[in-house]
């Protein structure tokens, strides 16, 4: 039986990836959480309690330890690994960096470490972001896969060393690298500090919501694409083989896809999208929060031709999934408090 091993499980796209795995596949699941962050313990809970699945086995450790050697002897047959633990949140990044990039560093290398011992690796999936590339322009056709690197805070920088340091494995040792390059992520019980939550509280309380906007009149825009899309591209990565690995010798580099949703939006449209959705009136205040935070870039953007080349599309339209996750989380509302 195929056993695949998920970090972060717990976390708001950790636990779509988990349910899209569960629901997709008859594998079977190691997820492995520190649960040391808010409502990851709940997802969950909530997640198995509904599906009732007994195909998971639930591993908590904080990932910024080794694993034990009998964690180890316990993990090394997985068939794949899907790494998408991190810290993620820019702000947290840009006020207190160092315990920040230490902590997604070193899960990176105890993950890797982990792997290299594996027999019979097929993946091991680098969860990745669109913003170790660096911002795009408004307009731009975003960046394409094999991009320059150009983080601008240190979230995206701790991202970038990620990729670098599961590369050197990669090169180094075997390691079956595939690197995954998405925008934002939503979904049902993301976390309360992401903008579509926030934008969904201010509103249901008719709080004006901040739109982050430069001193020219721009308006930040991003991609945004539900996470559950985002598990069904990582599935549809894995089940097209086993991942690319360095030939001796050869310039070469491993599998890498930039995964990209049907919706780039500015901060301003996204959250009229969000009160559309739940029949109430937008206050909005300008807010040129980049002046004072520049490494929160204005826009991202990257390119998704390759995957749509591979026959891959989101399996969901941003409009049904954002449709679906308002009024989800309007029943649920103790998700969002």
């Amino acid at each position: 039986m195929t056993e695949v091993l998920i970090t972060g499980a717990g976390g708001a796209i950790g636990i779509h990836m988990l349910a899209t795995v569960l629901q997709q596949t008859n594998w079977n699941v190691v997820a492995t959480d520190s649960f040391r962050h808010k409502g990851d313990f709940d997802r969950i809970t909530t997640l198995l309690s509904g599906l009732g699945d007994d195909r998971v086995h639930i591993l908590p450790h904080d990932l910024s330890v080794p694993f034990s050697r009998r964690q180890v002897d316990r993990l090394r047959h997985v068939d794949y690994i899907i790494n998408l633990a991190s810290l993620s949140d820019v702000e947290d990044s840009i006020q207190e960096p160092v315990p920040f990039i230490m902590n997604n560093t070193a899960l990176v290398l105890n993950m890797l470490e982990l792997a290299r011992q594996c027999t019979g690796l097929g993946a091991f999936v680098q969860f990745s972001t669109d913003e170790v590339y660096g911002p795009d322009v408004a307009d731009g056709d975003g960046h394409p896969e094999w991009d320059t690197i150009l983080p601008s805070n240190p979230y995206a920088a701790s991202k970038a060393a990620q990729e670098a340091i599961a590369i050197s494995y990669w090169r180094s040792y075997g390691v079956p690298i595939v690197i995954t390059n998405t925008m934002n992520n939503f979904g049902e019980m993301q976390g309360a500090d992401k903008y579509p939550v926030k934008v969904q509280k201010a509103v249901a309380d008719g709080r004006t919501v901040e739109v982050h906007t430069s001193c020219d009149g721009q308006i930040g825009s991003r991609h945004y694409i539900h996470s559950a899309n985002a598990a069904d591209a990582v599935l549809f990565i894995l089940r097209r083989g086993d991942a690319y690995r360095h030939q001796s010798g050869q310039i070469d580099r491993p599998d890498r896809y930039n995964i990209v949703g049907d919706a780039r939006l500015d901060n301003l449209e996204m959250a009229q999208k969000i009160a559309d959705l739940m029949r109430k009136p937008l206050t909005v205040r300008h807010v040129n929060f980049h002046a004072d935070r520049p490494g929160h870039d204005l826009h991202y953007g990257l390119d998704g031709s390759k995957m749509k080349a591979a026959g891959w599309k989101p399996p969901e339209s941003f409009d049904a999934s954002m449709a679906r996750t308002i009024a989800w989380q309007k029943a649920n509302k103790e998700w969002i408090s």
